[in-house]
């Protein structure tokens, strides 16, 4: 338990589920008797179940054993564990002008089954095209390095939308805005509009119309077995939200999907939009 810690990646959200799992279902300890025996505090361990906290396959071995996993579950829980701690992807190594928490957020993407998108204000970056988001982060004050280095890393974060379940909400608002120039926003919308041609939801918000989810945007990200988390972008910095706080999240895009234009009248809105450019 000594010695320095990676900090928490996404693969530990998983692995920290299936640990928990086992535990309730497999054993009778509590996460008190069960800490006490590893000689670890119950926040740690509660922190490791949860996945805010780094684990490496030798301490998953060590929990398997202590709950008399059978060899061949354990052997298997084991290996993947040794695997997903030593792939790494594009994110483990953060770009010059990118904001860490990108590198988490990328993570977290990777090992999604289903991303649902919020935005207030811009279209979010999922959706993005080069001369609107150059045209965004340029307005953001960007230099030109940091541009090019932030649009790899979105360009990137964008390979993932074919495996994952995908749908944005955005506010009518949002498409308005000709960041890039009115040529850079025709071509923004127009991708927006052909989305569902790529597997992806795209519905938008009216404005007028009074609803819950109109104080911050957000993305909420699904996992095929651990829960949710939410990644909210601030003005220099992010933060992530994990358990309930990211509950209510699933609450409000209940919400949006009830104010929200269908996908046909989204489109439709969308081309009327182009055609007054």
């Amino acid at each position: 338990m000594s010695g320095e810690r990676k900090p928490s990646q996404a693969r530990d959200r998983t692995i920290g589920a299936q640990l928990k799992t086992i535990r309730l279902e497999q054993t009778r300890y509590t996460l008190e008797q069960a800490a006490e025996a590893l000689q670890w505090s119950a926040a740690t361990l509660s922190r490791t179940e949860n996945g805010k906290r780094h684990i490496t396959s030798e301490e998953v071995a060590m929990l398997l054993t202590l709950y008399q996993v059978p060899v061949g579950q354990r052997n298997e829980l084991v290996e993947a564990a040794r695997a997903t701690g030593q792939a790494e992807g594009w994110w483990s190594r953060p770009l010059p002008g990118v904001l860490p928490d990108v590198g988490m957020l990328a993570g977290h993407e990777s090992n999604a089954r289903a991303l649902t998108d919020w935005s207030l204000t811009v279209v979010p970056g999922l959706m993005q095209t080069y001369a609107y988001a150059v045209g965004l982060m340029v307005a953001d004050g960007a230099s030109t390095r940091d541009v090019e280095m932030r649009w790899i890393a979105r360009l990137r974060r964008q390979q993932v939308l074919p495996s994952v379940d995908y749908e944005a909400y955005i506010h009518e608002g949002a498409l308005r805005t000709p960041y890039g120039g009115v040529a850079a926003l025709r071509e923004q919308l127009r991708h927006l509009r052909d989305a569902n041609q790529r597997g992806h939801g795209v519905r938008v918000v009216p404005e007028g119309v009074p609803h819950r989810a109109l104080i911050h945007a957000w993305l909420l990200i699904e996992f095929p077995q651990a829960s949710p988390v939410v990644y909210v972008e601030l003005q220099r910095s992010n933060v992530f939200l994990y358990d309930r706080e990211a509950a209510i999240y699933e609450d409000v895009r209940l919400a949006l999907r009830q104010v929200a234009l269908s996908g046909a009248e989204s489109r439709s809105m969308i081309d009327q939009l182009v055609e007054r450019l």
